[in-house]
């Protein structure tokens, strides 16, 4: 699955055991696309590819530094933006993770990236996230346009 060595409890180290309800989630509710990337079916694919769990967890923690989550109130639009989603769908977290790893895929393929271009590649996941975050007729994970990446 992509830990980095024998134990896999090590690598939740940066985002805590929320990365792993993350990927259970997202193997869970979207297993076609969870199974896709596991096995890296799609696209032309680099000899040295991310390892799919630790970019999971990768993931996570990037959510969470994005929405500024450590705060006790929201200090950043998107912070706001993802509360009020939150408030309608207890999911929502979980939603957002799996729409992110399907960008991050993506923009994987796009670029033909190998493994040293991970954190190139995570940044602009955020960037894209950010965008999609700032358009007026996305409320909830569901009305973001990359939402359609999963199935």
């Amino acid at each position: 699955m992509g830990w980095q060595g024998k134990d896999p409890s090590t690598d939740f180290r940066g985002a805590g055991f929320i990365s792993l309800e993350n990927l259970l989630f997202f193997a869970k509710t979207f297993s076609a696309s969870f199974q896709s990337l596991l096995r890296k079916e799609a696209g032309k694919r680099a000899v040295w590819e991310y390892p799919f769990a630790v970019a999971g967890v990768n993931i996570t923690f990037m959510i969470m530094q994005m929405l500024d989550l450590d705060a006790t109130k929201p200090r950043t639009f998107n912070g706001a933006v993802f509360l009020q989603m939150l408030s309608e769908n207890e999911w929502a977290f979980d939603l957002l993770y799996c729409v992110s790893f399907m960008i991050m895929d993506k923009l994987w393929l796009e670029k033909n990236a190998t493994y040293m271009e991970f954190n190139d590649i995570l940044k602009s996941t955020r960037c894209q996230l950010e965008k999609e975050f700032l358009m007026d007729d996305v409320l909830r994970i569901e009305d973001m346009p990359s939402y359609s990446l999963l199935t």
